[in-house]
């Protein structure tokens, strides 16, 4: 592992090896920046060359605290840091709710998110940033989406919260609400996905958001918009809008993701 000059930008980015975050990884690269590719799936982390990568699973805390150090050995601070791993599981019989699909979901989603803050956020430089991979899906409730939607609102709090405490110590915080983005895996998804965009397209508008310092970062925002519109409506008329027939209730699934990075799927599992 070789560390970033003084006068180069470095970025730390989990979920790398896939989707969204394996093209930030690319771009960032293509930037000029020192890029700290992280992720589970070693064949997709190859494919970046000149990143240093780091093969870990995000739900393994000691794992997370053993690449934080090599990081720090090399007396790097990171101007940036991009929290973007996580997954998805749907709820399929609210009746007989799954309480251990909601855990594996919290879990990877916001415990884990924590301990990679832990490690990470000392690293940061003053003026620098993290930001945090929520979902526009935290504007409206979708049905299925008990496990992710509350993952996702939390990481949303959480963005919030933080954005206030870190403040005096020059770090920014932004939440990343993408729409629907086309990977490999949301293309087996069996409901409309509207206004999906591409990997390349939700990376510009991250980065974009990122470089002017926005604390939400939400896309496409015609699509997000639309949800922010809806959600202001009186309680009756949108949940109307987005209950399914009793016919679909188990096959329609609206809740926006993206990014697909897995974690041991299931069947039932779309991740992001």
């Amino acid at each position: 592992m070789t560390g970033a000059t003084q006068t180069q930008k470095s970025v730390l980015i989990t979920g790398a090896s896939s989707g969204i975050g394996l093209q930030l990884a690319y771009d960032y690269l293509a930037q000029g920046w020192q890029v700290y590719a992280c992720g589970r799936n070693e064949q997709g982390l190859a494919t970046l060359f000149g990143a240093t990568k780091l093969l870990f699973d995000i739900n393994d805390t000691d794992a997370i605290a053993v690449q934080a150090d090599l990081i720090k050995a090399q007396q790097v601070q990171l101007d940036l840091v991009i929290l973007n791993a996580g997954t998805c599981e749907y709820v399929d019989d609210a009746m007989h709710f799954d309480g251990q699909l909601f855990e594996r979901v919290i879990r990877t989603n916001v415990i884990s998110m924590g301990h990679c803050l832990a490690a990470f956020l000392p690293l940061i430089k003053t003026g620098g940033r993290i930001g945090l991979m929520g979902s526009s899906a935290v504007y409206l409730p979708f049905p299925r989406a008990e496990a992710y939607g509350a993952s996702k609102a939390a990481v949303q709090y959480l963005a919030s919260s933080l954005s206030l405490d870190l403040k005096p110590h020059g770090i920014g915080v932004s939440v990343i609400c993408p729409g629907f983005v086309k990977t490999p895996l949301t293309d087996k998804n069996n409901f409309a996905m509207p206004m999906q965009q591409t990997p390349i397209q939700a990376s510009a508008a991250i980065r974009q958001g990122l470089e002017k310092g926005r604390q939400e970062i939400h896309f496409p925002r015609r699509f997000t918009l639309i949800l922010k519109f809806i959600s202001l409506l009186p309680r009756g008329i949108w949940q109307k809008m987005v209950q399914p027939s009793q016919a679909s209730a188990t096959e329609q699934v609206t809740a926006p993701e993206a990014n697909p990075h897995s974690n041991k799927p299931t069947d039932n599992r779309k991740v992001r």
